[in-house]
């Protein structure tokens, strides 16, 4: 095996402050600026997740980040409160007035955007 000191993951957006507005005021994360010019996310439980300027950013077609909650019920009306819209699908699952999906193949989960048009999800552990 290689050595390493530490692994952490990142991903981009178009638009750094709206970025830093975005998890920061609408979210509640922890925010800092790093010293390379980015942004890193201090999660409870990991380490930073650096989030980067691109300019020709193409927002990820899958979920990049994933939020654990007790509550999912709470957790979207909280972020609804916040101006989140959430994801509405049909197929191949499905979602209902909320943007949660229910379903016996995992947990209870709904899908919003950041402001570069990453997905990210709150799922209800």
């Amino acid at each position: 095996m290689f050595k390493y000191k530490e692994a952490f993951s990142g991903f981009s957006v178009d638009d750094l402050e709206k970025a830093r507005a975005f998890y920061r005021d609408t979210l509640g994360l922890t925010v800092k600026d790093s010293s390379m010019g980015h942004l890193e996310l201090h999660l409870t439980g990991n380490g930073p997740i650096l989030i980067y300027p691109k300019p020709n950013h193409q927002s990820a077609t899958f979920t990049i980040l994933n939020f654990a909650v007790a509550d999912i019920e709470e957790a979207v009306d909280v972020l609804i409160e916040k101006g989140i819209r959430f994801e509405q699908y049909d197929d191949p699952i499905k979602t209902d007035e909320k943007g949660i999906c229910r379903n016996d193949q995992g947990p209870a989960i709904a899908w919003f955007k950041d402001p570069a048009g990453n997905i990210l999800s709150v799922l209800e552990e």
